[in-house]
C-alpha cells in the first residue's frame, strides 16, 4: 500500500512539474488544521514530508494562520507550537488579520504564480482551491499524508494548453524573456520613454574664476652685434650694350 501511494505521489508531482513548472525546493503553505491533524496522528511533518514528496521542501505559513491559532490557544496550543517553527510568508493582511482560509486563497491568486503546495484539513478551503489551476493539495487520512490527484480545473487547463487555446506558464516566461531582449516589453518601453532628469547642483567653483589674460608674445630685441642685411639693387643696363653706352657719352674736343 505504501509503494502504491508513493508511485501515485510521484506521478502527481511529475504532472505539476511538467505542466505548471514546479521546482525544488517545493514551497508548502500549512495552516493550523493540518498541524493539529499531524499532532493527533503523531506525524513528524519536517521528517516525513520531504520523503513523501521525494525532494527538498520549504515549510511555510502566514501571519494570519498564526493569529487564528493564538485566538484558540487553549484548544490548539500544540498546533501553534508546530506552526511557529515554519517560515512566515508576507501576506496583505499585516494590520488587519483575516481567517487562515481567506489568507491562503489570497496568497495563490488566480494562477498560483509562486507554485505553492497547500496542506490543510479545511474542507471549504480545499473546494475553493480546486477551482484554481495548478494547486497541489496535501491532507492527512488514516495516519498518513496524501497528495491529492490533480483537480478537474487543472486537467482542463492542461488540455486547453495542449490544444493551443491557452499559453502554458513556461511558454509565457520564454515569451517574456524574448520581449525583454527585443525591447518590446512594457518595462523596457517605460524606461525608454522616460528621460533622466538632471539633478540641480551647485556650479563648479573653478568655472566661476575669471579667465586670466594670456601675455602677448614679445619679439626678441636685436643686439648691436647683429648686422642688418643689406638690400641689393640691381642696375639696369641700357639696350645695345657697351656701344650704346659709348655713343651716349660726350665726345672730347
Amino acid at each position: 500500500m505504501k509503494i502504491k501511494r508513493q508511485k501515485q505521489a510521484k506521478k502527481t508531482i511529475s504532472f505539476y512539474k511538467y505542466n505548471f513548472c514546479f521546482r525544488e525546493p517545493f514551497q508548502i503553505l500549512i495552516d493550523g488544521t493540518f498541524c493539529q491533524a499531524a499532532l493527533k496522528n503523531k506525524i513528524q511533518i519536517k521528517e516525513q514530508l520531504p520523503k513523501y514528496l521525494m525532494g527538498e521542501v520549504q515549510l511555510c505559513t502566514t501571519n494570519c494562520a498564526l493569529k487564528e491559532l493564538e485566538a484558540l490557544a487553549k484548544d490548539l496550543y500544540g498546533a501553534k507550537l508546530i506552526l511557529q517553527r515554519f517560515q512566515i510568508r508576507k501576506c496583505k493582511h499585516v494590520k488587519d488579520p483575516v481567517p487562515a482560509s481567506e489568507c491562503l486563497l489570497s496568497m495563490l491568486g488566480e494562477t498560483n504564480p509562486h507554485h505553492y503546495f497547500i496542506a490543510t484539513q479545511d474542507y471549504e478551503l480545499t473546494t475553493a482551491l480546486k477551482k484554481i489551476p495548478g494547486v497541489p493539495l496535501l491532507y492527512i487520512i488514516l495516519n498518513t499524508m496524501v497528495l491529492d490527484k490533480p483537480s478537474e480545473r487543472s486537467l482542463k487547463h492542461v488540455e486547453a494548453v495542449q490544444l493551443g487555446e491557452l499559453v502554458s506558464p513556461s511558454q509565457q516566461s520564454s515569451i517574456q524573456t524574448l520581449k525583454e531582449k527585443e525591447g518590446l516589453s512594457k518595462d523596457s518601453n517605460d524606461k525608454r520613454g522616460k528621460k533622466r532628469k538632471r539633478k540641480s547642483s551647485n556650479p563648479n567653483p573653478l568655472s566661476c574664476l575669471k579667465k586670466k589674460k594670456k601675455p602677448m608674445p614679445q619679439q626678441p630685441k636685436k643686439t648691436d652685434g647683429e648686422k642688418k642685411k643689406r638690400s641689393r639693387h640691381r642696375k639696369r643696363r641700357p639696350a645695345g650694350g657697351e656701344e650704346a653706352a659709348v655713343s651716349s657719352s660726350p665726345t672730347t674736343a
